[in-house]
């Protein structure tokens, strides 16, 4: 399984941006998939996630009401719309896919099988 995330960009403050991932290979043998993003200096950090019937997502606090995760099973897409973006949403941002039965955890690193290579979001103020 291979992950490949697109769509970052610079964008000034109150911006909005997409992201998405496409799946490649075993695609059957994936079902969460989430964003995580890395800002310099710091660690990976959960930002949503998504079941696999996309009817079931998760958000980080600091994302809620301004990001929304989605996913088209069909296409083997994952996209994050972010929208009123602030300075602190800089980041490296990551997609990434766990296989199926992993368990019920999905906001740590640890919980994820396959990982996309990042794409770079920059907000200005």
């Amino acid at each position: 399984v291979q992950l490949q995330a697109s769509g970052g960009g610079l964008v000034q403050a109150g911006g909005s941006l997409r992201l998405s991932c496409v799946v490649s290979g075993r695609t059957f043998s994936i079902s969460s998939m989430a964003w995580f993003r890395q800002a310099p200096g710091k660690e990976r950090e959960f930002v949503t996630a998504i079941n696999w019937t996309g009817d079931r997502t998760y958000y980080t606090d600091s994302v809620k009401g301004r990001f929304t995760i989605s996913r088209d099973n069909a296409k083997n897409m994952v996209y994050l719309q972010m929208s009123s973006l602030k300075p602190e949403d800089t980041a490296v941002y990551y997609c990434a896919a766990q296989r199926p039965y992993s368990g019920s955890g999905f906001d740590q690193p640890l919980d994820y099988d396959y990982w996309g290579q990042g794409t770079q979001v920059t907000v200005s103020s």
